[in-house]
C-alpha cells in the first residue's frame, strides 16, 4: 500500500483501521526531527467530537511527528472517547501526549456575569486534561455520562426546531447524524454537515438550493452563493452561516439556556479530580464582564480544585481592526501576567475544530514570545503529570502530590522536570516510558527520591 493511501487511513472511523495505518507509517519513518525553537497545540480537537480537518487522534499524533511537535493535546467535548488513542498514538510516534474533554458548566454563584460563552451569562466553557484513561473513575461516571447524555438531548431538540423551519429539507438525528461519528458524540458542526448535504438532495439545481437558503436565512442570494462555494460536488460543509442564523442566539433552533442545561462547575471540577486529571478554566479574551474580573475569581477557582488555564492565543492577536487587536493583546498580557503571579500553568492552542485555524501558533509573534518559555514548560508540567498519573497514579492534584509538594510553584517545577526527563532523553519519546515509570514503588518514595530514580533510569537509557 502507498504512503498517501496509508495517511488516508488515520481518518478512517474504524480505530482497527487508523491503529495499523500509524504502526505501518512509523515502522517506514525516518528518526523524528524535533523543531526547534519547540512548538505546541495542546488543545486539539479530533473526530471525537469534531475536527475541521477530519483529524483522529492517531492523524494527529502522525501531524505532530511530521512537523516535529515538542507536545500534543487533544480534547474533545463532553467525552473522554479519544483520551486511549490520543495516549496510544502519541507513545507510538515519540511525541509528548496528552488528552481529556471540553464541556460547559454554570457557576451559580455568578450567573449575572457573562465568562467565555458569549451572551450566556453563568455559563462557562471548562476543560480538564491529562486523563489517564477514555474510562473514568467509578465516582466520575454519573457525571460523565449526565454531561454525553445532556448533550444528545440538546441535539436532538434542536435538529427537531430546525427542521420545523427549513421544512421540506429535514434530518433525521440518528440516521443522518450519529454516522458522521465514531462514537456517536455529534455536535452542531456535525448537523450542519447533515443539513448540508439533505438541502442538496433535496434541491440538485443550483438556483434551486441557492432560494432555498436565502429564504429560509434571511440572506441575499449573492450571499448565500458565497458560503455555498458555488460547487455542488464538494463535500457536504458546516457552514457558519447557517450555524449563526439558525443555532445561535436569535436563531429559531436556540433556547437560552438555565441553570438545568449544563452540570454545575463543582460537580465537573470533582469529576475531574476523581479521575487524576487537572481541571482548567479556559479564558476567551478578557472582554466580558467576568473575566474582568478574574484576577478576584481565579483564586476561588484555585480553591476549589483549578489546575491550570487554557488559552487560545490566536484568536487574542490575529485580529484584523487594530483597535480591537490593542485591547485583546492587552487583556493578553495581563491573563498571562496573573497566571504567573498565581504560579498556574497555561495550555495553549488552536483548537482545529473548524476549517482554517492553523494547526500551529507562532511563539515568533511579538504578544506570544515573551511567553514562549512558560508555554512549553506547561506543556512539560501536563505531561510530567500525565506519565505519573498512567503509570503511579501520582499525578499533579493526587494526594500525592499534595502532600509532598504542597507549593503550586514548586510543584509546577517538579512536573516540568518530570516531563522532560521522561521525555527528552529517550529516542522516541515515550514509548516504553509509562510501563518502565510503572515498575517503580512510586508510592514508597519522596519526591526528591522519586525525581532521581526518573534520572537514573532515563539518563541511562
Amino acid at each position: 500500500m502507498s504512503l498517501v493511501k496509508t495517511r488516508e487511513q488515520l481518518y478512517d472511523l474504524d480505530p482497527v483501521v487508523r491503529r495499523r495505518a500509524l504502526e505501518r507509517l512509523v515502522s517506514q519513518a525516518a528518526p523524528a526531527d524535533p523543531r526547534t525553537p519547540p512548538v505546541v497545540n495542546l488543545h486539539c480537537h479530533t473526530i471525537f467530537s469534531y475536527s475541521g480537518y477530519g483529524h483522529s487522534p492517531a492523524s494527529l499524533a502522525w501531524l505532530a511527528r511530521e512537523q516535529g511537535w515538542y507536545a500534543l493535546g487533544t480534547v474533545d467535548f463532553d467525552v473522554l472517547d479519544g483520551v486511549d488513542e490520543t495516549l496510544w498514538a502519541t507513545d507510538l510516534v515519540g511525541v509528548r501526549g496528552v488528552s481529556g474533554l471540553e464541556t460547559r458548566v454554570h457557576w451559580p454563584e455568578y450567573l449575572h456575569w457573562e465568562f467565555n460563552s458569549p451572551g450566556e451569562p453563568g455559563v462557562i466553557y471548562f476543560e480538564g486534561i491529562g486523563f489517564a484513561a477514555s474510562t473514568p473513575a467509578p465516582a466520575a461516571v454519573s457525571t460523565l455520562d449526565d454531561m454525553r447524555q445532556r448533550a444528545a438531548q440538546r441535539n436532538r431538540e434542536m435538529v427537531e426546531r430546525v427542521n420545523a423551519h427549513l421544512h421540506p429539507v429535514i434530518i433525521d438525528y440518528e440516521a443522518d447524524v450519529l454516522p458522521l461519528t465514531p462514537l456517536g458524540n455529534a455536535t452542531e458542526r456535525h448537523i450542519l454537515v447533515a443539513y448540508d448535504a439533505a438541502a442538496r438532495e433535496r434541491y440538485p439545481q443550483w438556483e434551486a438550493l441557492v432560494s432555498f437558503w436565502a429564504d429560509k436565512l434571511g440572506m441575499a442570494a449573492e450571499e448565500v452563493e458565497a458560503f455555498l462555494g458555488g460547487d455542488l460536488n464538494r463535500p457536504p460543509a458546516p457552514h457558519d452561516a447557517i450555524r449563526s442564523r439558525l443555532m445561535k442566539r436569535g436563531g429559531v433552533g436556540y433556547v437560552q439556556p438555565g441553570t438545568d442545561t449544563f452540570p454545575a462547575l463543582d460537580e465537573v471540577i470533582q469529576a475531574i479530580l476523581a479521575c487524576g486529571a487537572m481541571p482548567c478554566h479556559t479564558w476567551l479574551d478578557g472582554t466580558s464582564e467576568g473575566e474582568k474580573h478574574l484576577d478576584e475569581l481565579m483564586p476561588l477557582l484555585i480553591d476549589k480544585g483549578v489546575a491550570a488555564l487554557t488559552v487560545i492565543p490566536d484568536r487574542n492577536w490575529n485580529i484584523a481592526d487594530p483597535d480591537e487587536r490593542t485591547i485583546k493583546v492587552r487583556n493578553f498580557h495581563e491573563i498571562m501576567g496573573l497566571a504567573r503571579d498565581l504560579a498556574v500553568p497555561v495550555l495553549a492552542g488552536t483548537e482545529m475544530n473548524k476549517a482554517g485555524q492553523r494547526d500551529l501558533d507562532d511563539f515568533d509573534v511579538e504578544p506570544l514570545q515573551p511567553y514562549r518559555d512558560d508555554l512549553i514548560q506547561a506543556a512539560d508540567i501536563v505531561y510530567g503529570h500525565t506519565v505519573l498519573q498512567r503509570a503511579l497514579g501520582l499525578g499533579y492534584v493526587s494526594d500525592w502530590a499534595q502532600a509532598h509538594l504542597p507549593d503550586r510553584r514548586g510543584r509546577n517545577a517538579y512536573y516540568a522536570q518530570v516531563g522532560r526527563t521522561v521525555a527528552g532523553v529517550v529516542p522516541n519519546a515515550g514509548t516504553g516510558a509509562v510501563e518502565r515509570v510503572a515498575a517503580l514503588d512510586g508510592a514508597g518514595l519522596d519526591a526528591d527520591a522519586l525525581l532521581r530514580r526518573l534520572g537514573d533510569m532515563f539518563c541511562a537509557a
